[in-house]
């Protein structure tokens, strides 16, 4: 019954994976670039979520909307003062700033006197709390993971099919010229992209924070999102969950049957199949470009 233990815990962990990848896929949909500060972005997330909770004192179901709104408001800002200026530039352009974004952001938190440097302990109502279920004891806290992943993607689902800023974001996401002609707001829709992408990045750090520990290098954890997106399909978003919970299951499993040392690279391992499997992911659109 030990497997079950480690199959919940991969599918929580895979779920965090898919939360951040979601961002990488929001934004790649949107401006057709990879933003590789998800990561750090989650970081910062779960440092408003800290402060909220033990500096202001704040009851957790107030800090969480509050910091998933903080975090929204944030990567707004972020698209429209930082990012925008520079939409039109290569691809490559973009993809580098990014980066030193996630950097200045670690950066910034790194250097907050006593607070950058230290290890944060996230202290939820729900805190090693465990469910019996016969001979297994499952963790409480993976098992909100996987629920709040699977709620907020209803709400996703529901934004994308029924709303007319969801209709109007994947109109702009499947061409953005033709989207500006009939009338879209491009611009003001990549602006709300970030904000949406940041919340849930905020929301994958309000998630993990119980489970591990509030750091300035959590962000790293990016790192094994993007494989998630590619395995998945970096144009979809369902495949980002789906990318998520392979590359999660996969890595539990390998830390619990192979030795010490697998875990760590499984996740690249299931991308380099995934590549020369099926090099557009599982749910990617085969796209031709003519030259």
């Amino acid at each position: 019954m030990q497997v079950l233990q480690v199959l919940v815990s991969g599918i929580a962990q895979g779920c965090i994976y898919g939360l951040i990848a979601l961002g990488f896929v929001l934004i790649y949909k949107a401006s057709e670039a990879v933003s590789f500060a998800q990561g750090e972005l989650m970081m910062l997330g779960a440092f408003i979520g800290l402060g909220l909770l033990t500096a202001l004192g704040l009851p957790f179901w107030i800090v969480v909307p509050a910091a998933i709104a903080a975090m929204a408001v944030f990567g707004m800002l972020l698209e429209r003062l930082v990012i925008r200026p520079i939409l039109g530039q290569p691809t490559f352009s973009i993809v580098m700033l990014t980066i030193g974004i996630g950097y200045v952001l670690r950066g910034l938190v790194t250097m907050l006197p006593g607070v950058g440097t230290e290890t944060y302990t996230f202290r939820v109502p729900y805190k090693d709390a465990t469910l019996p279920l016969g001979d297994v004891v499952l963790a409480v806290e993976q098992l909100v993971v996987i629920a709040a992943t699977a709620i907020l993607c209803g709400l996703l689902y529901l934004l994308f099919s029924r709303s007319k800023v969801g209709v109007a974001m994947q109109a702009s996401s499947q061409n953005q010229l033709a989207a500006y002609y009939m009338g879209i707001p491009v611009k003001r829709l990549n602006t709300w992209v970030w904000g949406l992408a940041s919340a849930v990045a905020a929301v994958a750090g309000l998630l993990l924070a119980p489970i591990t520990f509030v750091h300035a290098n959590m962000g790293f954890i990016g790192l094994k999102a993007f494989p998630a997106a590619v395995v998945g399909g970096f144009g979809s978003l369902p495949g980002a969950i789906v990318g998520g919970l392979i590359v999660g299951v996969v890595e539990s499993m390998a830390g619990f049957y192979l030795p010490e040392g697998f875990k760590d690279v499984a996740a690249y391992v299931v991308v380099l199949v995934m590549l020369m499997i099926k090099p557009n992911g599982l749910f990617g659109e085969n796209l031709r470009k003519k030259v």
